[in-house]
């Protein structure tokens, strides 16, 4: 039989309400992230692979299809001592069992990030976010169903949301307000232009994710300096001289925001 987890489970209780998460340092010395569930414990790396293992040698499954794409994708020298450098575009391909694969691997990525946000170790929530916004796009180019890449898709808005969220965090951490803003208006910025890619300018208005950073930025408009306005001012502008009137929706909310 195997050992038991009383006595860790007894150490550390369950708080009702509160997302049960702490770092300590694993028997190998690395950091660990331990959360602790209703019926037990769940204990991922803090770096690499949350599960801590490499999938053919590479540090993620993801890592291992793109270096499979990447050799797919170039032509083989005549000489076989030599290596492939001509690029001869994409022929790779994913299986339904590989977009599996890459599923189960993102939603370990996504308890980490999870956990990372409440530790306010706002860095690791963006390296991880990116690192999942990195699949979706890999996915979308190589899946062989259409199928695969719908579903993983859906999540995208959710973990921009998160990624736009953790920036702006790390920058109010730094007593950057302005920096935080910033952050705030690039991920509104993808996220209007996700939906309207999909012609779904509805959706944008209608999006949690969206109403989740506009909350953010209201808490955070009182932080700004009155030198913000001529800022956003200037912001403005340039958003109309360049034509991206996305952009200069939102700045004109934000002079809004700071006039009223």
């Amino acid at each position: 039989m195997g050992p038991d987890l009383s006595d860790i489970l007894d150490e550390w209780p369950i708080e009702p309400g509160t997302f049960n998460v702490r770092m300590i340092q694993g028997r190998d010395g690395r950091p660990k992230i331990q959360v602790r569930l209703d019926l037990g414990l769940l204990q991922m790396n803090a770096e690499g692979r949350p599960d801590g293992t490499r999938p053919m040698g590479f540090d993620s499954l993801l890592e291992y299809f793109e270096a499979q794409a990447d050799l797919e994708g170039r032509v083989a020298p005549e000489d076989e001592d030599e290596t492939p450098t001509e690029p001869k575009g994409s022929e790779f391909k994913l299986t339904r069992e590989d977009c599996q694969s890459l599923r189960h691997e993102a939603t370990q990525y996504y308890q980490r990030y999870t956990a990372l946000m409440i530790l306010e170790d706002y860095e690791g929530v963006v390296r991880d976010t990116t690192r999942n916004l990195r699949m979706l796009d890999f996915v979308a180019e190589h899946a062989s169903d259409d199928d695969d890449k719908s579903e993983l898709e859906s999540s995208r808005p959710y973990i921009m949301m998160i990624r736009a969220r953790a920036l702006a965090s790390q920058a109010i951490e730094d007593e950057e307000p302005k920096v935080a803003l910033i952050a705030i208006d690039e991920g509104l910025e993808a996220l209007r232009k996700y939906f309207a890619e999909r012609g779904d300018g509805q959706g944008f208005e209608e999006s949690s994710e969206v109403r989740v950073l506009r909350s953010m930025r209201e808490t955070l408009v009182p932080q700004l300096p009155v030198s913000q306005k001529s800022e956003l001012k200037r912001r403005l502008d340039a958003a109309l001289v360049a034509e991206n009137y996305e952009l200069a929706a939102i700045l004109r909310d934000e002079l809004r925001t700071l006039k009223e």
